[in-house]
């Protein structure tokens, strides 16, 4: 299984945020070819080592790296990055794709 993490920092304008990643933002990306789940932060990000600035944390599922990238660039990928910056500048997000698995 491959895995996207998506960690926001705290928007300056939290409103803004709110709204257009749940109104505009986690409706394209549910559209993404492949996706198996997608699931979000419930509540506040609690850090243990230290890390004070940490908003929203996102995953998103899919059975291969492979149909990850693929996913990301069909045209629903190429207006989830365009979307993404419109709540979120590069600085203000950290995104990592890695294959996971149970242990």
């Amino acid at each position: 299984m491959a895995k996207m993490t998506v960690i926001y920092t705290t928007p300056k304008d939290k409103e803004f945020f709110e709204k257009h990643y749940f109104e505009v933002h986690i409706p394209l990306a549910k559209q993404l070819p492949g996706l198996l789940k997608y699931e979000i932060n419930n509540g506040p990000v609690v850090s243990l080592t230290g890390h004070n600035d940490i908003y929203r944390v996102a995953n998103l599922y899919f059975d291969s790296l492979e149909i990850m990238m693929e996913s990301f660039k069909s045209d629903i990928g190429q207006q989830c990055a365009v979307d993404r910056r419109i709540f979120a500048s590069d600085d203000e997000v950290q995104i990592y794709v890695y294959d996971s698995k149970n242990t």
